[in-house]
């Protein structure tokens, strides 16, 4: 297996209901031209999920309530897994290349997480028109906008 050496762009500041990502002075540059995007993909590292017991998970038991008794890992949202990777869609508020912040409306993501990448939504790439999920999680929001106001705690089992 090839090495993997991935190094953090900056952390998450996630306090107050303020959502912020704070990047490292190297990695400033890199926000030029983000400001003209309204979303941002932001990959994350699940830092408070990472243990050797998660790591070994394939295998989830029930982890939606209206789910499957079982689903693998890599059919669901959990945060053990072998990689412990998030991927957040998240509005910007602002982009500060000057002190290399970018402004969330929100973020579902701890305080102090580290931030891998940053990625414009664009939608010719990353929206899918016809998407299909399975019968039990159907009732599911169609979209970003609509998933705010859903009562997502009484989804999961983890």
């Amino acid at each position: 297996m090839n090495e993997v050496n991935v190094i953090p762009i900056g952390t998450i500041q996630n306090e107050n209901n303020e959502a912020a990502i704070l990047l490292d002075p190297a990695c400033r540059e890199g926000l030029k031209g983000l400001s003209g995007y309204s979303h941002v993909q932001v990959i994350w590292w699940m830092d408070r999920c990472d243990n050797c017991a998660g790591r070994e998970n394939l295998v989830e038991t029930k982890p939606y309530v209206k789910g499957p008794e079982k689903l693998g890992v890599f059919a669901t949202r959990s945060p053990a897994r072998p990689n412990p990777i998030a991927v957040s869609t998240a509005d910007i508020a602002y982009v500060d290349e000057g002190t290399g912040t970018v402004g969330l409306y929100y973020i579902d993501a701890f305080p102090g997480s580290p931030v891998l990448d940053l990625k414009p939504y664009t939608p010719s790439i990353d929206r899918v028109e016809h998407a299909s999920t399975p019968e039990w999680c159907c009732h599911w929001p169609e979209s970003y906008e609509q998933s705010g106001d859903f009562d997502w705690a009484a989804e999961f089992n983890f």
